[in-house]
């Protein structure tokens, strides 16, 4: 398998895996748990979206990139962090950039800059 390929998978599992245990706790009525993958643009996203009462909803937990084969991860709000779950799964630091830092304090990471 492709080193593409096998990241597309690895994100995809990681951010179900999550979107799951997230919907076995309870949330606000009307407030939807969603996953978009889109594997030819290598964009993959886990959001809500909906009304709690009167005031509206809508936030991305986690936005994740792939791009000159490496993973980016754009957005993150999970508690371990999906960093740490991709290197459990295997793929090298020089294949993920925190790309929700900005790129002049990257460096400082223990990541890929770009």
């Amino acid at each position: 398998m492709d080193k593409l390929t096998q990241y597309r998978i690895l994100v995809q599992k990681i951010l179900s895996r999550y979107e799951e245990l997230a919907s076995k706790t309870p949330n606000p009525s009307g407030v939807d748990s969603i996953l978009a993958f889109d594997e030819h643009r290598d964009q993959y996203l886990w959001l809500q979206t909906g009304w709690n009462d009167d005031r509206k909803i809508r936030g991305i937990t986690v936005y994740i990139r792939i791009k000159n084969e490496k993973i980016y991860i754009e957005e993150d709000w999970t508690e371990e962090g999906i960093a740490d779950e991709l290197l459990k799964e295997g793929v090298l630091k020089t294949d993920i950039v925190l790309a929700f830092h900005a790129p002049e304090t990257r460096q400082f990471t223990e990541f890929a800059i770009v």
